[in-house]
């Protein structure tokens, strides 16, 4: 049996070394044939369409589920896949969990060298849990989106202290955790642990959406639950590990958002997308909104000894927690502030600094920057939300990025 099926793999699939017996049986393979769209002279179906009908000539078809690309994802992964990521070696749940988190929104590149000093600072869920929310914080500064950091640490704490110290190894109680969707927990499971629960993040939608011609937006519902009956198709029964691997590293470098390199990609022959000329489309983008715009004072109040007033912000709505330094409505209200924090005198003791503009999702932050010299600092000691401190003390605590950067401008200044 095994014999004539790795011939039907060879003529169909490839080189059958390249898929083992156990492999076979976990994908459950379906042996078709796959022409480009070109040479058939038609295009593949779209969406929830019978792959199988549209091959001609198909000759056998194994019972259950296919997986009608991991043979090709992880053939192609064993050449070109990324295998040597930080929290790759070792593999374990919490720093495949760190790396997930800091993956969303954000780039490879950009997470690595994060990633590194995190956990050199926090190796394990026990450290986590037990650090102080702005060391956890100044380690994140930069990432953005910092309730993943508030969900990092409120996790840790509720691990260690209802689950033994690990992140469980259910899936329930998994996603239940402070920031753990059911992507991120299938992503765990998956990597951590080698069980098979599909993941969705935004590089598997796009692969997906592509190759089935699914339209729409994926953060539509019922486009998003589209994915996910594609996903768990597709997820094979074994080398969970490296398909997982395989099919986010295919969004990342080859089936990328803008400039997708279709001449490289395994799943070619058979894309929805490829074969209608609907790469630029999909998947859809999201429905278009005015994002409004919003404008702060931002005030940098310095002292004699060249420390700088900073305070925490409320614990909801953005950079909850985080320090930063005071804002008012305009400069009239700006100075009206700042004479409670200490004297202002003298010509230049008021300053206007270069504006900027923050993005966030939902809208965009105009800064206007005001420089305000105090000669003699009002103590602040009692007040456990506001302390003077010297800029580079200032960058070990957890700052927005944008107030990161502006307070390192000012090393720049004459005194």
């Amino acid at each position: 049996m095994w014999r004539a099926l790795r011939a039907a793999c060879a003529a169909n699939i490839g080189n059958p070394a390249d898929v083992s017996p156990q492999a076979e049986e976990g994908f459950q393979i379906a042996v078709f044939s796959f022409p480009s769209p070109a040479k058939r002279g038609k295009v593949p179906k779209a969406d929830g369409g019978n792959l199988g009908a549209m091959a001609k000539g198909t000759s056998n078809i194994i019972r259950g589920t296919a997986s009608l690309i991991a043979p090709r994802l992880l053939r192609w992964h064993a050449k070109h896949g990324r295998n040597n990521l930080p929290w790759q070696h070792p593999r374990s749940a919490y720093r495949v969990w760190l790396s997930e988190v800091m993956l969303q929104q954000t780039q490879v590149a950009t997470v690595i060298p994060y990633f590194l000093r995190f956990v050199e600072k926090f190796p394990d869920l026990a450290s986590l849990a037990a650090a102080p929310l702005d060391d956890v914080f100044a380690l994140w500064s930069g990432l953005g989106y910092y309730s993943r950091a508030r969900n990092l640490k409120r996790t840790a704490q509720l691990c260690v202290g209802q689950h033994g110290g690990d992140l469980p190894r259910d899936f329930d109680e998994l996603s239940a955790l402070p920031g753990i969707g059911r992507s991120t927990a299938g992503a765990i499971l998956a990597q951590a642990h080698g069980l098979r629960f599909p993941i969705l993040d935004g590089n598997v939608k796009r692969v997906l959406a592509r190759w089935r011609g699914t339209e729409g937006w994926p953060g539509a519902s019922a486009v998003n639950s589209k994915l996910w009956t594609i996903a768990e198709k597709q997820t094979p029964r074994h080398r969970i590990v490296d398909y997982t691997q395989a099919i986010m590293d295919l969004g990342a470098t080859v089936c990328a958002r803008t400039r997708p390199r279709c001449g490289e990609c395994p799943l070619a022959d058979d894309c929805v997308a490829l074969a209608r000329g609907l790469t630029a489309t999909l998947p859809g983008r999201k429905p278009a909104r005015n994002i409004p715009t919003r404008s702060t004072v931002m005030l940098v109040l310095r002292d004699a000894q060249g420390r700088l007033l900073i305070e925490r912000r409320p614990p909801i709505g953005v950079w909850a927690g985080l320090w930063s330094l005071p804002e008012a409505i305009d400069r009239a209200g700006a100075k009206r502030d700042a004479v409670r924090y200490g004297e202002i005198n003298g010509k230049r003791a008021v300053a206007d600094l270069k504006p900027f503009v923050h993005g966030f999702s939902h809208y965009r932050l105009e800064i206007t920057p005001l420089l305000l010299r105090v000669a003699t600092a009002t103590r602040v000691a009692d007040d456990p939300d506001r302390r003077w401190v010297h800029p580079e003390q200032a960058a070990a605590l957890g700052l927005p990025a944008p107030v990161r950067k502006l307070i390192a401008s000012l090393a720049q200044l004459s005194e």
